[in-house]
């Protein structure tokens, strides 16, 4: 069911207030796009972890303690470097809040026109 004019101005009041008002948070929000995955430490990680479940394997088929803890840790590190995001792409995504206030308002502009595109073709689309 589409909006009314009424709801549209509405809507699109309360999209600036938000844009307006609470800048960090729309930074925080719609700024944190993932781009692309860091394939690099995704194979570093699950090297990491193979290879630490093959020492949890060893230690205690041998029953060595510290073999085993050992290769716990490198399995849980194995982890951390596969789905933790790359320092790189935190920045290039308006990680920090001082002096990076105009890229995320910038990059949500274009979210907002793209999204307003295809609110636009939906409602072509029905009538």
């Amino acid at each position: 069911m589409p909006l009314s004019e009424q709801e549209q101005r509405l809507l699109e009041e309360m999209e600036r207030n938000l844009y307006k008002n609470d800048a960090d948070f729309v930074a925080t929000v719609g700024g944190g796009g993932r781009g692309r995955p860091n394939y690099r430490a995704i194979v570093l990680g699950v090297l990491l972890a193979v290879a630490g479940a093959g020492a949890l394997i060893g230690g205690v088929a041998s029953q060595l303690l510290i073999v085993g803890v050992l290769g716990f840790a490198l399995m849980f590190v194995g982890v951390l470097v596969a789905i933790t995001p790359s320092k790189r792409r935190r920045a290039a995504s308006g990680g920090s809040v001082r002096g990076g206030a105009a890229k995320p308002a910038k990059a949500q502009t274009g979210f907002m026109d793209r999204l307003n595109e295809r609110w636009d073709r939906r409602q072509e689309g029905r009538d």
